[in-house]
C-alpha cells in the first residue's frame, strides 16, 4: 500500500428515527436560520419533511426553502439557491434527500462565498469557504453524506463536472435507512450500483494481499447481497441498513487508502454519456460503462482484476467475473448496454469528444480518445 493521510471530520448519526435530532445539531452550533434544499416533494410522503420542520421549529431554528433539484443537478437550481441564501441570510445550509440534493447543496454551500460557483468546476478560482453543511440521508447511493465531493450538470455545454474540497464535509450527516423502505426499486438498485461502481474505482489500482484491498471486497459482497434480499422483500431494515452503510463506506475515504486516490476514468466516462443525455440516472450509466471498462483495462493489473472476480464474484476469470456482474444486472432489472439507456451507437464520437475534454483521463491506464471510443463500441455490443 501506499503511504496516505485520511481524515474525515463529518458526524454521523446513524439508525431508526434519528431524524429529530437534526434541530438540535444546528442550534447546538449556533445557528439560527437554514436553507433547506430538497428535490421533487417526495420527502413530504414519507414523513421525513414533516419530522425534519418539527425538529428545526423545536429548536427555534428559521428556514427558506428550496425545492426542485433534480437528478443529474444543474447549475441554474444552485444559482437560484445561492441568490436565496443570500436574500433570506441564513447560515446554514440543510440538505434533505439524494445525493443530488446532497451535491447542489455543497455546491450552494461553497458558491455562497465566490463570484461564480461554476468556476469552482471549471477550476478558475478557488473554494476558500463554505457555508456549514448539513444533510438528511433519503437514498444510499454517493456516499455524499460523508464526503468532500460534488458534481453538476451546466446542460448547455454539456458538462458534467465535480469539485472537492476539505469545506464540503458535511458537519453533520443523518442517516435513518428505514425512511428508504418506500424507494421505487429501480433507485435501490441505482444506490447499490453507485456504492460498487466507487469501490471499483478504487478496487483496481491495488494489490490483491492490500488491506483496504480486502476492505472493498467486503463491503462489495455485502451491498451485492443486501441489494439481492431488498429484491426479495423491500422493507428487510437489516438489509437497507447494510446497504446504506456500505454505500457511506464506498466513498467516505476508507475505501481509497492507500490507493493513489483512485482511477475514476469510467465515472468521467458516464458524465460524458448523461451529459449529452440527462435523462441517463448515474448509476445506469455505470451500471452499462463499468464492465465495459473491465474488459478493456484487465490487462493493466491483471492479479487485481483476477481477484475482483474471484472474491467478489466467484469467478475464476475475469470474463466470468464480468459476466456474473452482467448477469447480476439484468437479475436486478438494471441496463447492460448502452440501447438500455437509449444512447444510439451513432453518438458514440460526440460522447468521446466530451469525456477527452476531462484531462487526465485515467491513471491505471490513461486513456486516448481511441481508448474511449473502443471501451463505448463495448458497452454498445454487450
Amino acid at each position: 500500500m501506499n503511504n496516505f493521510s485520511f481524515h474525515n471530520p463529518t458526524q454521523v448519526l446513524f439508525g431508526k428515527d434519528t431524524i429529530p435530532q437534526i434541530g438540535e445539531e444546528l442550534a447546538k452550533r449556533g445557528h439560527k436560520k437554514v436553507l433547506l434544499l430538497a428535490g421533487g416533494g417526495s420527502i413530504q410522503q414519507n414523513g421525513v419533511y414533516e419530522h425534519t420542520v418539527r425538529s428545526l421549529e423545536a429548536a427555534g431554528i428559521a428556514r427558506a426553502e428550496c425545492w426542485g433539484v433534480q437528478a443529474n443537478p444543474v447549475l441554474s437550481k444552485v444559482r437560484e439557491a445561492i441568490a436565496l441564501c443570500h436574500s433570506e441570510g441564513v447560515d446554514a445550509v440543510l440538505a434533505v434527500g439524494g445525493g443530488s440534493v446532497l451535491d447542489s447543496a455543497k455546491a450552494v454551500a461553497c458558491g455562497f462565498y465566490m463570484n461564480d460557483v461554476w468556476a469552482a468546476f471549471e477550476k478558475t478560482e478557488a473554494i476558500t469557504r463554505a457555508l456549514p453543511l448539513f444533510t438528511i440521508l433519503t437514498l444510499s447511493a454517493t456516499g455524499s453524506e460523508m464526503n468532500m465531493f460534488a458534481v453538476l450538470t451546466k446542460p448547455e455545454e454539456h458538462k458534467k463536472w465535480a469539485i472537492g474540497h476539505p469545506a464540503l464535509y458535511p458537519v453533520v450527516s443523518i442517516v435513518d435507512p428505514s425512511v428508504q423502505t418506500s424507494l421505487p426499486w429501480r433507485q435501490t438498485v441505482c444506490g447499490g450500483v453507485d456504492s460498487l461502481s466507487h469501490i471499483m474505482e478504487f478496487y483496481f489500482i491495488g494489490k490483491p494481499g492490500d488491506t483496504t484491498v480486502a476492505v472493498n471486497t467486503a463491503v462489495s459482497r455485502t451491498i451485492i447481497q443486501s441489494v439481492d434480499a431488498l429484491q426479495r422483500s423491500p422493507e428487510d431494515y437489516e438489509a437497507r441498513a447494510n446497504l446504506a452503510w456500505g454505500s457511506t463506506l464506498a466513498l467516505n475515504g476508507i475505501s481509497g487508502c492507500g490507493l493513489n486516490f483512485g482511477e475514476w476514468s469510467t465515472h468521467m466516462l458516464e458524465h460524458a454519456v448523461s451529459a449529452h443525455h440527462p435523462q441517463v440516472a448515474h448509476a445506469e450509466g455505470l451500471a452499462v460503462l463499468f464492465p465495459a471498462w473491465i474488459e478493456y483495462c484487465q490487462a493493466s493489473n491483471p492479479d487485481t482484476f483476477r481477484a475482483w472476480a474471484e472474491r467478489v464474484w466467484d469467478s475464476p476469470t475475469v470474463e466470468a467475473g464480468v459476466a456474473a456482474f452482467r448477469n447480476r444486472l439484468r437479475q436486478w432489472e438494471g441496463p447492460v448496454r448502452l440501447a438500455d439507456l437509449g444512447v444510439d451507437a451513432a453518438e458514440i464520437p460526440a460522447i468521446a469528444d466530451t469525456a477527452m475534454l476531462t484531462q487526465p483521463l485515467g491513471s491505471l491506464r490513461p486513456l486516448s480518445r481511441q481508448d474511449v471510443v473502443n471501451i463505448l463500441e463495448i458497452a454498445a455490443a454487450a
